[in-house]
């Protein structure tokens, strides 16, 4: 790993999780149990990648990443509400997430159900309420998170990965599948960083390049590392996939060939944003750095 993602991990991540905590400290909920099961998906694990995409196209996009904070929290709790609702029985049926029980094991079905849900509306509660910004900019970013999760990305491509179940899919269908059910979200925290900065049409684009393909290079080394990784290391279950029937970038590449496919994708969202010269070397680094994760 090079030495300005340590740094801005290092810089980040406490923020990130101090403010995840606060927000969730203050959401007033009258049900105990349900705050205590948000609070368990959310807080202390995960790589924290969507906040910090937002906060460094912020930068990227020449504003101040605090201003993006709100963004970063609200993509994150989108994500972890997704991941809470992807292990459900349901779903995929997972009884592993982040190294420890998912949250349908920890507390029961419905109270997982539940968390999800509620996280979902304080992510926007958490972008329009608590952004500095000008109104216009702040509604423009929720427009794109609320885009991004909806049936349009991230709902519409987990309907087409149940679908697809049991069933031989190709590369083209896949990638449609993972630009909604993966990338869609990515994509957004990108875009909202740049929104936070009031950046021009021109970086959206250069944000939504960059977010398109190391969406896709995420997705593949996630399919890698579903068959290479163990349950201890991954913090989630292998072979997750091949006992759910789904073709993967590694069943229709086979495994040397899709992590070639990784390192094209990674390769061209560096290229994405070369043009912001040193701007973009935490970027760029940060998305050899996604290839080459062990977890």
């Amino acid at each position: 790993m090079s030495n300005i993602v340590k740094e801005r991990q290092s810089h980040w991540l406490p923020k990130i999780e101090a403010e995840l905590d606060r927000l969730t400290s203050e959401c007033g909920s009258m049900h105990p149990e349900l705050l205590a099961a948000m609070r368990y998906s959310l807080l202390d694990a995960g790589k924290r990648i969507r906040p910090i995409l937002a906060l460094e196209f912020c930068r990227a996009a020449g504003g101040d990443p605090e201003d993006a904070m709100p963004f970063a929290c609200g993509v994150e709790m989108i994500h972890t509400y997704s991941l809470i609702h992807d292990d459900l029985p349901c779903m995929d049926d997972d009884d592993l997430r982040r190294g420890k029980p998912s949250c349908h094991i920890q507390f029961g079905e419905d109270t997982a159900l539940l968390a999800g849900d509620a996280l979902q509306p304080l992510a926007f509660e958490t972008m329009l309420s608590g952004s500095r910004l000008r109104p216009d900019l702040t509604v423009k970013a929720a427009a794109v998170l609320a885009h991004a999760c909806g049936a349009a990305g991230m709902v519409g491509g987990q309907v087409i990965d149940l679908k697809n179940e049991g069933k031989h899919v190709g590369l083209d269908q896949l990638r449609v599948m993972d630009s909604g059910k993966t990338g869609a979200i990515i994509k957004a925290a990108c875009i909202m960083g740049v929104i936070a900065a009031d950046g021009s049409d021109e970086m959206i684009a250069t944000a939504e390049k960059y977010a398109e393909n190391i969406g896709i290079a995420f997705q593949i080394t996630d399919d890698i590392l579903d068959v290479t990784s163990t349950a201890e290391v991954l913090g989630k279950p292998v072979e997750s996939d091949i006992g759910n029937d789904k073709s993967t970038y590694v069943s229709l590449l086979g495994l040397e060939n899709a992590r070639l496919e990784a390192a094209r994708f990674t390769a061209l969202a560096v290229e994405a944003v070369e043009p912001l010269g040193e701007k973009a070397q935490f970027l760029k680094e940060f998305a050899k750095m996604l290839e080459g994760r062990i977890n």
